[in-house]
């Protein structure tokens, strides 16, 4: 990919970031899910997911991939179709400030348009980077974007209410933090109630993204209340292993053929 394509695509991903007309992101894990899902109508962009990820290659989420093989998985991705891809590159997979900033450049490289950066130390989602700590960690990456001249779409992730319910007041401080400190989107897990997607719209100065399944607010009631964009984390290789074993409980019990064994990829 060029220089001038890359630049092109996150552009691209950032324009499709409108509060009211989300972008929806089917998320893949490999470069034949990113095929299939790119060629469905109405997809304009992509994402990963990390837990996705790990699973396929038989590691645990939370960087049980090395930074060498997250990297190369985003390039497989990113070679695997022509719309923009945004990587889930879960903490930046180094320890400090300067260490994202490298990774972050490698993943530019790599050709990702845009990235999920998380403030957890750990799995699960506690405890959390200090304020200081996560906020120096999303402007790394803001700093890693510049210098390389691609405008990365920096969809900073907020772990206050995955860790903490009840912690309202972090995760707005740290949500707008991080779109001071460069973010393009905040991207607040936690935010399972039509009341709480509210409030996060009128408390948070900027975008915002949250993750949806099927107990979440409705896909149309979101887009009503201003949400810019919205994805499904791991669900989506739950939903495709589910239908998998499915198929092969029917398949086992010489049941009828399931139709979509003849689906053409």
């Amino acid at each position: 990919m060029t220089h001038e394509t890359n630049v092109q695509k996150a552009e691209l991903l950032r324009s499709l970031h409108v509060p009211g007309t989300p972008l929806i992101v089917t998320n893949v894990w490999d470069s034949i899910t990113a095929r299939i899902v790119a060629a469905a109508p109405g997809v304009k962009a992509l994402a990963t997911a990390s837990h996705s990820v790990s699973e396929a290659h038989g590691v645990p989420d939370g960087e049980g991939l090395s930074v060498d093989q997250a990297i190369a998985v985003a390039a497989l991705i990113v070679r695997s179709v022509e719309l923009p891809v945004s990587v889930d590159f879960e903490k930046g997979y180094s320890p400090d400030a300067a260490g994202v900033e490298a990774n972050v450049a490698r993943l530019i490289e790599a050709g990702a348009s845009g990235i999920n950066i998380e403030d957890s130390i750990g799995q699960p989602k506690a405890p959390l980077f200090d304020l200081d700590t996560a906020v120096s960690r999303v402007a790394a990456a803001r700093a890693a974007a510049d210098k390389s001249g691609v405008p990365l779409v920096i969809n900073a992730r907020v772990d206050s209410l995955a860790g903490t319910p009840d912690d309202w007041n972090d995760a707005i401080v740290r949500a707008n933090a991080y779109l001071a400190a460069g973010a393009d989107v905040a991207f607040v897990l936690g935010l399972g109630t039509e009341d709480k997607v509210k409030r996060a719209l009128d408390e948070i100065d900027g975008m915002i993204s949250v993750i949806s399944n099927p107990t979440s607010v409705p896909l149309k009631r979101l887009a009503e209340l201003g949400v810019s964009r919205i994805s499904f984390g791991p669900g989506t290789i739950g939903l495709t292993l589910a239908h998998l074993q499915k198929a092969a409980t029917q398949l086992t019990a010489l049941g009828d053929y399931p139709a979509e064994l003849a689906f053409k990829f």
